[in-house]
């Protein structure tokens, strides 16, 4: 069940790419894949459906949201370029995370701290409020914890530790 959840996110994200954006369909669309983000992970630990597998269709699914959000908001939004650059410097960080769990760990190693949750929220709310707040306040708090969230996560995953009670 709460990977057919992850897989309607998977849907809306599409179907928004098709819709014009800030309409009432892009808006709906983008709720509902919110929602989906919201509760599927409770569905699993609920009906102890938790997998690896479920795990990496959500991390699949925020990318594609975020994805087609990025298609649709950045052709008619200015971003400012300081905030172009935050942004890849986090991606920066994000790619040689999941490279060191890799490297560390020999499979895609994908971490759902609170802090890359409370990212999410906050980057979920972004586009609901473009309109009232200008993107340079809401980008920067956005960015801020992003790149928190991240070097949080890239020193959790270097300090993992195998089945064996060794670091990795």
């Amino acid at each position: 069940m709460a990977n057919i959840i992850t897989g309607i996110r998977i849907i809306c994200s599409i179907c928004i790419l098709i819709c014009p954006a800030f309409s009432p369909a892009f808006y709906s669309l983008y709720i509902i894949a919110g929602v989906s983000d919201m509760i599927d992970g409770t569905v699993a630990r609920k009906t102890g459906t938790i997998s690896e597998f479920g795990s990496k269709l959500d991390t699949a699914a925020d990318l594609v949201l975020v994805i087609a959000c990025l298609i649709k908001l950045i052709p008619i939004i200015h971003v400012p370029i300081w905030l172009m650059v935050w942004i890849i410097v986090i991606a920066v960080i994000k790619a040689v995370n999941l490279l060191s769990g890799y490297v560390m760990r020999k499979e895609i190693v994908v971490l759902h701290t609170v802090m890359n949750k409370v990212t999410g929220i906050l980057l979920f709310i972004v586009p609901l409020t473009l309109t009232l707040i200008d993107l340079k306040y809401s980008g920067a708090i956005v960015s801020a914890t992003a790149t928190f969230a991240a070097i949080q996560e890239g020193h959790l995953i270097r300090s993992l530790k195998d089945h064996d009670g060794g670091t990795v």
